[in-house]
């Protein structure tokens, strides 16, 4: 009689601790070892129910006996999971364990389930073949009937040759493959894989195990995946897989009703020091039991608070300029995080250095000093050329701190009577949402609801350096501005507005402050986007890029007269300047200068925008091209919608964002070659020209 499996069953976790069909003690360990790592709490991160049911393990006696008596008790516990209506998840322990455990599974279903056999050999000996006598190396050939009794007869159905596959095979005998060859298996060897990619051959092998709408299972073999990413192995062998292509074959398969179970096997934590392959089997666990990108979208939305609307689109993974999304598809970065990840995502040198860091110290607070922060500390002030820098967060935290600069040097430096020192923004800025931050803002939408505001606070149009010149009053602390508005439409100011600007402000003696959050390290083509200009600030805020797209990390800048006005317990935040931010942007430092990435921005920008003015001239729905560097706008016509091009732009695998409802933000990785960048271009131009009248406006 067959059992219907339901849906999203509860898992339960049987450990199996042994190492009777191993060459040699190691894998017997693994179980308590991936669970004190975190399995369960892995299994359970999406939803699931999952609980550790039992650990077996052989008793004393003649091997072969030992182990027949084994694979019964694991097939009895298999059985009585699947009987109560869920899911088993079998973990090892040497591989010699699944002539019990499909077997136990097949039994309480009342049919032999399909297996994926996920490893790097074929395990099909039998005594007569195998020259090493290893019984890890031939469960598969037990579970379809041949070998020695005590693994050959465990009560419950064979398995079905037609309905087996084995992934990731490299090392195996001759014999062994004929065997197979000869009963109708299906081996997907690495050669194969490599030509076709994992996705399509999983999904080949998902086809074969569960037609007609049977049920599989999973059996996988740690040493099927690439020894460099999993060394706790039984028996390393070289070429395998790659843990990033099986993360993604193997999503959400323990939520398909089809998958009646998994069994994880031959992980060795003697041979794991650092633990990386303990960590890989639960990013793999994580991933089996994740749900689609519906699912999740639907989480955010009713679990989330709704201050944002993403594009429907759920990303996993990114390299370089590319992101996948959770169906494999890449999309190409034409946004970068609004330039925090200027150096593409998961660049190896800033992974390393995060990881490195990590492993030794983290966090402190500023209580105590650590040896990474002085050390980026010197090299920000030394490439920026002000005397001091004040490391905190996000941006925002940076310029409330450039703020609290400014009021407190007006008083103390320049004079300001107590409480009315003044700071003077532009229309159109955006330097973050805190409450006085949006007391500065011009956006109606940022100030909705929020106020009241900070007293003290003004806005002159951006661009006209006489409007600045009237605002000024004695009163007057700093003068904070963009030198290239990023939220506001990518606007640049006139020739010679900044140069101006800051002779104002020298001159009324106010404070110059750079709001270089998006556009400084190398974004527009400079160092800092207000070199374009010769303009050396009295102050400046990064962000964003400083922590290579992988931690906040943000500081303020100034010279000593600045500075000065700081003592200890005026100001300050607990992660600010700990020492993993502060290698990681070390790191971000060192990869700016080394790649010459600042030139690359520089003339790959050139490219940019003639390529998008020849676009434009093409186009009746572009109204105007504008940027510097790699940060460009594309304004629309106002009956055109940017957010309806957005979409289109995603269907062809770019992403990117519009902002102010008419202009398409694009701020590629600074890393980008030419010939991504022509890509993005290409679609670019194949979707203007796709529309050919004004987009219409989205629901």
């Amino acid at each position: 009689m067959r059992k219907a499996i339901p849906l999203i069953p509860a898992m339960q976790c049987i450990g199996v601790a042994n190492f009777l069909g191993a060459p040699g003690a190691g894998p017997e360990r693994g179980p308590d070892a991936l669970r004190s790592a975190g399995l369960i709490a892995a299994l359970r991160r999406n939803g699931l129910q999952a609980e550790w049911r039992v650990t077996l393990a052989p008793g004393a006696g003649e091997r072969m006996q030992a182990l027949y008596q084994l694979l019964l008790d694991v097939a009895d516990a298999g059985e009585a999971v699947v009987a109560a209506g869920a899911k088993p998840i079998f973990i090892g322990g040497d591989h010699s364990q699944a002539a019990g455990a499909w077997r136990g599974v097949g039994r309480a279903l009342g049919w032999a389930p399909g297996l994926i056999w996920i490893d790097a050999h074929l395990d099909s000996h039998t005594p007569a073949t195998s020259l090493s006598g290893n019984l890890h190396g031939m469960p598969l050939a037990a579970l379809l009937g041949y070998g020695d009794p005590a693994m050959t007869d465990i009560p419950g159905p064979s398995l079905d040759p037609r309905r087996v596959a084995i992934i990731g095979v490299h090392s195996f005998e001759a014999a062994e493959a004929k065997f197979l060859e000869n009963l109708g298996v299906r081996i997907f060897g690495m050669a194969e894989i490599r030509s076709r990619g994992l996705a399509s051959i999983f999904s080949e092998a998902l086809r074969i195990v569960g037609g007609e709408g049977n049920g599989f299972g999973i059996s996988f073999d740690l040493d099927a995946i690439d020894p460099v990413e999993a060394p706790g192995v039984s028996t390393p062998v070289a070429g395998g897989l790659q843990a990033e292509s099986l993360r993604q074959a193997l999503q959400g398969c323990l939520r398909d009703r089809l998958c009646v179970g998994l069994e994880i096997v031959e992980y060795c934590p003697d041979q794991d020091p650092q633990g990386r392959t303990a960590r890989l089997v639960l990013d793999l666990a994580e991933s089996a039991g994740r749900p689609g990108s519906a699912e999740l979208r639907h989480w955010e939305d009713k679990h989330g608070a709704r201050n944002y609307a993403p594009l429907p689109v759920v990303l996993q993974a990114g390299s370089g300029c590319w992101l996948t999304d959770m169906d494999g598809r890449r999309y190409l970065d034409l946004m970068s995080a609004y330039s925090a990840t200027s150096f593409g995502h998961s660049h190896p040198r800033l992974v390393a250095a995060l990881s490195s860091q990590a492993g030794r110290l983290a966090v402190t607070s500023r209580a105590f000093s650590n040896d990474r922060l002085p050390v980026l500390l010197r090299r920000l002030t030394e490439l920026t050329g002000y005397d001091r820098a004040l490391p905190v967060n996000t941006g925002l935290e940076a310029v409330e701190t450039a703020l609290k600069a400014a009021r407190k040097w007006a008083y103390r430096v320049k004079g300001v009577p107590v409480g009315e020192a003044e700071i003077i923004a532009c229309t159109g800025n955006f330097h973050g949402r805190s409450i006085a931050i949006v007391g500065l803002s011009s956006e109606a939408q940022y100030r909705d609801g929020f106020g009241p505001f900070p007293p003290g606070l003004k806005c002159v149009p951006y661009g006209d350096a006489a409007a600045l010149e009237a605002a000024i009053t004695s009163n007057t602390a700093a003068f904070l501005v963009e030198p290239i508005q990023g939220e506001g439409g990518i606007i640049v100011p006139p020739a010679g507005y900044l140069t101006a600007c800051a002779e104002i402000c020298r001159r009324r003696r106010v404070l110059f402050i750079a709001d270089e959050v998006q556009t400084g390290l190398g974004r527009t083509g400079r160092l800092l986007a207000i070199q374009h200009e010769g303009v050396r600030p009295d102050a400046v805020v990064l962000g964003k890029a400083l922590g290579g797209g992988l931690l906040p990390v943000s500081a303020f800048l100034a010279d000593d007269e600045v500075m000065q006005v700081f003592t200890p317990g005026d100001h300050g935040s607990t992660f600010g300047g700990n020492a993993l931010a502060a290698a990681g942007a070390l790191e971000a430092l060192d990869l700016l200068e080394e790649e010459e990435l600042i030139g690359h921005a520089a003339e790959l920008g050139d490219h940019l925008l003639v390529s998008l003015q020849r676009i434009a001239r093409n186009s009746p729905v572009v109204r105007e091209v504008r940027g510097r560097g790699l940060l460009a706008g594309i304004e629309l016509n106002p009956q055109t919608d940017a957010h309806s091009l957005a979409l289109a732009l995603l269907k062809r695998g770019v992403l990117t964002r519009e902002t102010h409802g008419t202009v398409l933000r694009l701020a590629p990785p600074l890393v980008i070659t030419q010939a991504e960048l022509d890509w993005g271009l290409e679609q670019i131009a194949d979707t203007l020209a796709a529309w050919g009248t004004p987009l219409p406006q989205a629901a």
